[in-house]
C-alpha cells in the first residue's frame, strides 16, 4: 500500500508530518490523510516527495521494491 511507503520512508527519517506537510505546502492534517489513505496525493506532490526522499515515484506507488531513484536522462545535444 503506498500509505504504508509514505510512512515508513517518513518515520525511517525521523520526520514529523508536519514537516512533510510544511514542503508539501499542505496542513499537517493534509499530509495525514495522505498517509493513511483517504486522500489520494497529487502527482506534484508524488513527485516532490520522491524528490525530497530521493527515491522514484514507483517506488513509493510499490511498482517497485528498489529504493535507489533512476539516472537522470540527458538530453541528446544537437
Amino acid at each position: 500500500m503506498v500509505e504504508t511507503r509514505l510512512r515508513d520512508l517518513r518515520e525511517d527519517r525521523d520526520i514529523k508530518q508536519k514537516d512533510i506537510g510544511a514542503y508539501l505546502n499542505c496542513s499537517q492534517a493534509c499530509y495525514a490523510r495522505y498517509e493513511s489513505g483517504s486522500r489520494e496525493i497529487p502527482l506534484e506532490a508524488l513527485i516532490a516527495l520522491a524528490k525530497y526522499y530521493r527515491t522514484s515515484v514507483d517506488y513509493i506507488l510499490r511498482l517497485t521494491d528498489e529504493i535507489r531513484p533512476y539516472p537522470v536522462a540527458r538530453k541528446n545535444m544537437i
